[in-house]
């Protein structure tokens, strides 16, 4: 979800950080079009992309290496210490976002299959003790019937998914709201990660929705099914900052240049002069003389 997207931006060069990879991750990396894969993570996978490795011949009986340029844009969630080692390189480097712990928060009302919410909540549990699975809902009694879908499934899944997801849900919780209104607001507020939409008319709710890093309306929207290919990019904000940016998309890579080139002076005389003007009203001197050697 990071290759492809970089390829399609039109980069020439893509180097993928992932420790110990399994062999169809190395598939995924090419088929995705990786130039380059990098076994190793954190805050070392970072600084190597950051800074560049220089080709090492292998002498002393060491492993060759070969080089791996500095890399202009990183992008990609990880641990706190990736989001960490992110946030030293930034400026140095562009980055995509600091990502924090992964969550997810799925309205419902009566409406709603208690069995289906649940293993979606825990679902998002099992990625890490410090994810968080949020229930915001008008009625209390589906709440209810969720919390028992919860506990009866996480003790379902094995281990180490099991006491992963139990660690998790220990700090999320469900919100009980007046009405789906004050539930749709509630949620912008927080700015989930992934939101899901599980109402009636829930095609209504979901547009009515504003801070979210991917939404996911109707039942058989489940958010797992855009972990593993539905829908845009799964690289999304985190922990509120889905107020003010979006998920990874070719943006990221690319940039916006500007440029200008003026031929007939004699037509450009009016912007001349007020820029002459503009200069001198602001005390930038050298400005408006610079603007006045292009007069005729």
């Amino acid at each position: 979800m990071t290759v492809v997207t970089a390829r399609s931006a039109g980069c020439p060069y893509v180097v993928l950080a992932s420790p110990r990879p399994a062999p169809i991750t190395l598939a995924a990396a090419h088929v995705a079009g990786a130039d380059v894969v990098l076994c190793v993570g954190g805050a070392q996978a970072i600084g190597c992309m950051a800074y560049g490795v220089d080709e090492y011949d292998g002498e002393d009986g060491g492993t060759k290496v070969d080089a791996i340029p500095a890399c202009d844009v990183i992008v990609g969630p990880g641990n706190k210490w990736v989001t960490a080692a992110k946030s030293i390189v930034n400026g140095h480097c562009g980055i995509d976002m600091l990502a924090g712990p992964s969550e997810v928060l799925v309205i419902c009302d009566h409406t709603a299959n208690a069995e289906i919410v649940a293993a979606d909540l825990i679902a998002q549990a099992e990625h890490d003790v410090v994810a968080r699975a949020i229930l915001v809902s008008d009625d209390k009694t589906v709440i209810d019937k969720v919390d028992q879908e919860v506990e009866k499934q996480v003790e379902c899944l094995p281990e180490p998914n099991r006491s992963t997801a139990k660690e998790a849900l220990k700090q999320s919780f469900s919100i009980l709201c007046k009405d789906i209104d004050e539930c749709i607001a509630m949620s912008d507020k927080l700015a989930p990660e992934h939101l899901e939409i599980q109402t009636l008319n829930s095609q209504s709710v979901g547009m009515k929705c504003s801070n979210y890093g991917g939404l996911f309306i109707g039942t058989h929207a489940a958010e797992v099914l855009g972990d593993y290919g539905a829908g845009p990019n799964h690289t999304l904000p985190t922990g509120g900052t889905g107020r003010y940016t979006g998920g990874l998309s070719v943006f990221n890579f690319l940039r916006i240049r500007t440029w200008m080139r003026i031929d007939e002076e004699g037509k450009s005389q009016e912007m001349v002069e007020d820029s002459v003007r503009m200069a001198r009203l602001e005390g930038l001197e050298g400005h408006a003389r610079a603007a006045e050697k292009r007069r005729v």
